[in-house]
């Protein structure tokens, strides 16, 4: 057995950085085994002033990379996932990947942005990625507070991750200067956690962020590029040392994910001009979920959602009846706090909106500079339009992501204790438990009862299936239905209240749409 690797890795800060991460993972999975990192340079690191999609050619973060490994003069590499072609040289291959990163996008501006969008002066935001140029437009347009009237020039960007980051502190009178950049969530932070290399990347990236307005852009909405948030480890096929050395980091979920991911890759083609982002993620009431967006070589929109359950869903029995929850209008809410009293009774830093109902009218003004999430894009579109700077949504799918996802040590904020959630009347106790237990529960509104509800919104009384938006649509109008009904939702609050409420037949989906075409199987 080997007692000493040499892992062959790009020189900048975020490609040393987690090859050493990699490596200190390497030493502690194999007690008595040391891993040296020898630094190479590759074409994409040397090319700077264009586009790689403008540059002919392939591999080129990898080539040079590959021929260190495969002559020898290294034992193993590291490589972001979404770097890596679809064919691959023979003799190397892929010894583990292991647990993904976040796999989101992330937008970090100017700190006179929110001003200048308030201003109506537009935005100019540097990426070079085909994706991001194909749906970031979109996005922004309803993300942004007043989105609708900035104008969002996309420029290309090119450079490591500090460079590029400083384009957004350059002054206003510069040349270099930009309004924001989009950079993958999972190099800023394995770059954050850094504490140990001469890279100093925790220490980097503290002084760089340090009060910019960011987004984190929703995988409803922006999925990543296949495999984006994974890295590849490869050695030579015929290194069994190696090989033994590294199994210990595969992540068997990862692997499968980014597996299907770069199977819509290779689908349409493959390379670094594709328009479109595909995101494999694993839920723990859902199964999987793959968000594809944008669209194909020729043009052609492709996104959508395919969802793959925990468990092969058996089809409805014929001639099933069905109501669905989602397709009935909201009832106008009765609020229970004015933005005046929202403003005396905000304490915290952070906060979280369960819905943009939630927020009273003429609002947006008490928020002030508190960070704000949300939890789904609709939500977040509803709220910019009010004014509100919204950092980011956990896609709808409910608590258990939000705190995995409001806890990441990039974002720093604060422990989900000393957040304020604003909700519904009746909904505090759903959230007052795990890392939500202590927060600041703010009912802001209630859902009018029973007997304001028109008779024609309650599902009827022979409905055998009924998908429900809400808690408090449940509570309003389940009364008439039998005790065989098969009752879904979304994932979340309104699931757990499901089940809670001792119901004998209940189905989490990951969207109205999904249950809809289940239905549909049974028609």
């Amino acid at each position: 057995m080997k007692t000493h690797l040499r892992l062959g890795t790009r020189r900048s800060a975020l490609a040393w950085v987690q090859s050493s991460q990699v490596a200190a993972a390497v030493e502690a999975a194999n007690p008595g085994v040391t891993v040296e990192l020898v630094g190479i340079d590759t074409r994409g690191d040397l090319i700077q002033n264009v586009a790689l999609s403008g540059v002919e050619g392939k591999e080129f973060f990898t080539a040079e990379i590959d021929a260190a490994l495969i002559e020898g003069r290294v034992d193993f590499t590291v490589h972001s996932l979404k770097d890596l072609s679809l064919s691959r040289p023979e003799p190397l291959m892929l010894a583990a990947v292991p647990r993904r990163a976040n796999p989101r996008d992330i937008a970090i501006f100017a700190r006179d942005v929110p001003q200048r969008l308030a201003e109506g002066r537009g935005l100019r935001i540097g990426t070079s990625s085909p994706r991001r140029q194909q749906l970031l437009p979109a996005f922004l347009e309803r993300a942004l507070p007043h989105g609708a009237r900035n104008r969002v020039e996309l420029v290309t960007l090119r450079g490591n991750v500090d460079t590029r980051l400083r384009r957004v502190l350059e002054p206003r009178d510069s040349d270099r200067q930009l309004d924001g950049v989009v950079l993958a969530f999972a190099g800023l932070s394995r770059l954050f956690a850094d504490r140990q290399t001469e890279r100093r990347g925790h220490a980097l990236l503290t002084e760089l962020l340090d009060g910019l307005p960011l987004m984190v852009l929703p995988l409803t909405d922006c999925p990543a590029a296949p495999g984006q948030g994974a890295l590849a480890i490869e050695c030579r096929a015929d290194d069994a040392d190696t090989r033994a050395c590294l199994a210990p980091l595969e992540d068997a979920p990862t692997r499968a994910a980014v597996t299907f991911e770069r199977a819509l890759l290779a689908e349409h083609g493959g390379g670094c001009h594709q328009r479109f982002g595909a995101t494999y993620v694993s839920l723990p009431e859902l199964g999987g979920v793959l968000h594809v967006g944008g669209v194909d070589a020729d043009g052609r929109d492709i996104a959508r959602v395919e969802w793959k359950p925990l468990q092969p869903l058996t089809d409805p029995p014929r001639g099933v009846r069905a109501w669905d929850g989602s397709a009935q209008p909201a009832p106008t809410p009765e609020p229970r706090l004015d933005a005046d009293a929202l403003g005396e009774a905000l304490a915290s830093h952070a906060l979280f909106i369960a819905h943009s109902r939630a927020l009273p009218e003429g609002g947006a003004g008490a928020i002030g500079r508190r960070r704000v999430w949300t939890s789904g894009s609709a939500s977040w579109f509803r709220l910019a339009a009010q004014g509100v700077w919204v950092e980011g949504c956990v896609d709808g799918r409910g608590v258990a992501a939000a705190e995995a996802l409001l806890t990441e040590p990039l974002l720093r904020l604060p422990p989900l204790r000393d957040w304020t959630v604003l909700t519904h009347v009746g909904a505090e106790d759903g959230w007052n438990q795990g890392g939500w237990a202590g927060a600041r529960i703010l009912a802001t509104y209630a859902t009018p009862a029973d007997a304001t509800a028109p008779a024609s919104a309650a599902p009827p009384a022979d409905a055998t299936h009924v998908f429900w938006n809400s808690i408090s649509q449940f509570e309003r109008l389940r009364g008439g239905l039998g005790p065989d009904a098969h009752h879904a939702s979304r994932p979340g609050k309104t699931a757990e209240h499901l089940r809670r409420a001792g119901l004998r037949h209940v189905q989490v989906f990951p969207s109205p749409e999904a249950w809809q075409q289940w239905i549909a199987r049974g028609r």
